[in-house]
């Protein structure tokens, strides 16, 4: 709602975090030597009514992203994004952009107070999505557990690297969240995403997007995770109702 500038925002920064992978990261990364496919589904169900420069509306919008991460060491992975979209009219999925995303992760023998990562992704929309053509996010991962609650935030902050963005500097576009493990194979949760405009010079209330999603994650299996959730935006800014699903299948040595 990869804002987090987002990966995908228009140069007005009205989108609110990343409309094709609304995720609020969790502090481990995956295994050494395995691997984790990702398939993002979303859909904006009110969204932006115009044109923001060359990005098309987002309103009636279908997003699916790929997402195939692997586990190089013990503390460090590698993720690879193919995104596509379908817009009102279209008889067919268009191309939208490809990412790739390096995460470090602190050990817990390190002995903080908090689990910490740290990602950074580079994307290459196209102007139909994105009016910048290369833009950069960092993101820092901060996890802590209370017994059966879990709290996550992704301090995000983007910048275009090549567009009419750059001149704009770096935007701040939080998320968060607050999650419950009801049952084994149950943890509904709370996310929510966030786009205050520059860092040091942040937009008016009114004019930043703000968004909640009331979701659950479900344990499908011991390597499958579904993920659902609906957004309801706080402000009249971006995208103000969108759905979204994600389905997680982690493989390798050790699910063989």
């Amino acid at each position: 709602m990869k804002r987090l500038a987002l990966l995908f925002l228009p140069a007005l920064t009205v989108w609110a975090q990343d409309p094709f992978e609304i995720q609020v990261y969790e502090y481990k990364t995956v295994p050494k030597k395995m691997w984790n496919l990702e398939t993002h589904l979303n859909y904006v169900g009110r969204g932006t009514k115009t044109f923001e420069g060359t990005a098309a509306p987002t309103n009636n919008q279908f997003h699916m992203t790929y997402e195939l991460t692997h586990g190089i060491t013990d503390h460090m992975e590698l993720a690879g994004y193919l995104v596509l979209a379908r817009r009102p009219g279209g008889s067919a999925m268009d191309y939208v952009a490809w990412r790739v995303r390096p995460r470090f992760r602190i050990p817990e023998s390190w002995g903080l107070p908090v689990g910490f990562s740290l990602a950074g992704e580079v994307a290459f929309p196209r102007k139909t999505y994105d009016e910048n053509s290369a833009t950069l996010e960092l993101r820092p991962i901060i996890e802590k557990s209370f017994g059966r609650w879990q709290i996550d935030l992704n301090p995000v902050v983007g910048r275009a690297l090549r567009g009419p963005g750059v001149s704009d500097g770096w935007d701040f576009e939080p998320g968060l969240r607050i999650a419950y493990q009801a049952h084994p194979r149950f943890k509904p949760s709370l996310e929510y995403y966030g786009s205050t405009g520059p860092v040091f010079e942040p937009h008016a209330v009114r004019d930043q997007v703000h968004l909640f999603f009331p979701g659950a994650d479900i344990q499908l299996r011991d390597n499958v995770i579904w993920n659902v959730g609906f957004g309801l935006a706080a402000t009249d800014t971006g995208n103000q109702f969108v759905y979204k699903m994600r389905l997680g299948v982690l493989f390798g040595p050790k699910t063989n």
